[in-house]
């Protein structure tokens, strides 16, 4: 720590309880009263370098010789500071520190210790040290924090903001340039104490090297800067913004700042977080208001740049916001952020139980559906940018935005189809609300209708008291053309789902069949063609074999398909509305002459089923 020694004669002050006297041999003629302290000094020395004492000395100066008594109960510093400028007056020895310059510089302003008063005057002292310890990075922080003690007569003389500054230029300077012309707290004397002498030699200079080395890193003030008031360091990461940091680095020390003093975010952390609870716990805890209000403010110096601030930590913002209850303002506004980097959440942070008294659910089903509100006009507008008229060069760029649009919405889907199957057990999950969220996803986002069917497969199980109208209106939220084999042949055996939707199932099951075995007859009817212009012979021991092969599992799909028709008919004598199918069955059945699927009803393995008895 920097220090500069002022002053040259010895100690010459003692104190008695509350007064400080002065063992100069002379009888006091002032006394300066400043709270309880008193002190007992001598004119002189006060008027000739204190243009404010020289003139309350003036003022109140007696003919009769009584005892000169001056009142500065509104120094700066108070007593602590007044003593060192007594000590300064008296030529006695002090030491300037980065613990004691801003009061004492303010102090000085205040007592208006100015060249006129002699030369090399308090003022100037101060100044020339603060200079130097603006230049040290732990001493800058050091100065910042005794601000707050002085923060009105600070703020006037611009010792606040020389502080800030001077911390954001260093942080946003490049690192090497940080550790070896502004010494970070702890590497410079760490790097000294390995650093050891023999005969001349340093032994310890590649282990210092390695020291700074292992310190030079985007992170290596977050720690030293989280320890100056929310005001101060609002204002400090103001000041790196505009010295030109990168965001990344900026949110990494919100996200710092916010698990330091909120302790709701450390729930739930991880691993990596270990060592900063740790530090944090040192760290009295702060109140709720305080947590609020501090929240409130992170949420606010957070960049609105999509991506720069990882989903989970705006997720878990969410949440404490939700515990501390804030502003409908700030929780509007983290709800806006996760909605523009919803493909990067997941299911657990998404999962954010309800917090109350009266309420539905186990889940915040609203806040989720607000979330994917705000992404699904996020790609709205995405898409209604790639329709505008582009010239050549832009169409390359513009095809890969649509690529990555689609990519997005499709992560999104899948996790909107998790989220639902997650909720769905829920008996106090209204059909609306489920509705409505599966309803928000077009058709085009989903490859795969397997995981909305098992959402919906879930949802009727445990909502067995749905009317018909509901049940046939929940099943239109999924595209049976996209089940997979495995899906389509639990949706042909599931007894919840209405005949219609179990028809259409076989149906389009049928027309994948029949698109399948046409595609092996016709490469098969290539291969042939292709093998007979090189190798007559060989081709012809290929054919009978492949023909063979073929026949015997056309057969076996004509025997299954006579089992489906079997399967069919004897669903159709115990469901209603039956006759309107009988009277096309003749055209299903010529239609599913070739189908491979209607055996007896089988359980699904259990990768593909869960305990709700939905498909996986």
């Amino acid at each position: 720590m920097a220090c500069m020694r002022l002053g040259s004669k010895s100690e010459a002050f003692h104190r008695e309880g509350q007064s400080w006297h002065c063992t100069s041999g002379l009888p006091s003629d002032v006394t300066v009263e400043i709270g309880e302290m008193s002190f007992h000094l001598h004119k002189f020395p006060l008027l000739s370098r204190s243009g404010l004492l020289d003139k309350m000395i003036r003022e109140s100066n007696k003919n009769d010789g009584s005892m000169c008594i001056l009142q500065l109960g509104d120094i700066p510093g108070g007593a602590k500071a007044f003593e060192l400028v007594a000590k300064f007056c008296y030529s006695i020895k002090i030491e300037l520190t980065a613990s004691n310059i801003v009061s004492l510089r303010c102090a000085a302003e205040y007592l208006q210790m100015t060249e006129d008063y002699g030369e090399g005057n308090l003022i100037v002292q101060t100044e020339l040290f603060l200079n130097e310890v603006f230049g040290n990075w732990t001493d800058t922080i050091k100065a910042l924090e005794t601000c707050q003690e002085v923060l009105a007569q600070a703020e006037d003389l611009h010792i606040v903001s020389r502080c800030i500054h001077s911390l954001a230029m260093k942080a946003c300077a490049d690192t090497t340039n940080a550790l070896f012309n502004w010494p970070v707290a702890g590497v410079n004397a760490a790097a000294s104490s390995v650093a050891e002498v023999w005969n001349g030699i340093s032994s310890g200079g590649a282990a210092a090297a390695k020291l700074q080395a292992a310190s030079c890193t985007d992170d290596w003030w977050f720690e030293d800067v989280c320890f100056i008031s929310l005001p101060f360091f609002k204002r400090f990461v103001r000041a790196v913004e505009d010295g030109g940091m990168k965001p990344e680095n900026i949110a990494s020390s919100l996200v710092y700042y916010a698990k330091k003093y909120i302790p709701l975010m450390n729930r739930q952390s991880s691993f990596k977080d270990a060592s900063q609870a740790k530090s944090s716990s040192k760290i009295s805890t702060p109140s709720e208001t305080d947590q609020k209000v501090l929240l409130e403010e992170i949420v606010g110096l957070l960049t609105s740049q999509k991506g720069v601030v990882e989903t989970r930590f705006l997720l878990r913002l969410l949440r404490t916001a939700m515990m501390l209850q804030t502003s409908q303002l700030c929780r509007e506004s983290l709800e806006r952020r996760v909605g523009m980097q919803l493909d990067q959440g997941s299911l657990d942070d998404l999962l954010i139980p309800n917090i109350g008294y009266s309420v539905e659910t186990l889940y915040d089903i609203d806040c989720f559906q607000r979330i994917l509100d705000h992404f699904m006009l996020m790609d709205h507008h995405a898409l209604a940018a790639d329709e505008t008229p582009i010239i050549m060069e832009e169409i390359t760029t513009t095809t890969t935005t649509a690529t990555h649009s689609l990519t997005s919405i499709t992560r999104v889907a899948s996790l909107v189809d998790s989220y639902l199957a997650e909720v769905a057990p829920d008996v106090n999950l209204k059909f609306p609300k489920f509705q409505a969220l599966a309803a928000a996803i077009p058709d085009y986002a989903r490859p795969l209708s397997d995981g909305i069917y098992r959402a919906i497969d879930i949802y009727l199980k445990a909502h067995p008291w749905l009317a018909d109208a509901e049940r046939e209106q929940i099943c239109r939220l999924m595209n049976c053309q996209k089940l997979s084999l495995e899906a389509s042949t639990h949706a042909a055996q599931n007894e919840r789902l209405p005949l219609r939707v179990i028809v259409q199932v076989l149906f389009f099951e049928q027309l994948r069949l029949r698109t399948s075995i046409s595609g092996w007859f016709f490469v098969s009817d290539n291969l042939e063609s292709s093998q007979n212009q090189n190798e007559e012979c060989h081709d012809e021991q290929c054919k009978g074999t492949g023909m063979e092969d073929m026949r015997h599992r056309v057969a076996d799909l004509e025997k299954e398909c006579q089992n489906m028709r079997e399967e069919v008919q004897k669903l159709a004598k115990t469901k209603r509305g039956w006759n309107i199918f009988s009277r096309r069955k003749s055209h299903y059945n010529s239609k599913a002459s070739r189908h491979c699927t209607a055996q007896p009803a089988e359980p699904l393995n259990r990768e593909h089923t869960n305990q709700n008895g939905g498909l996986a």
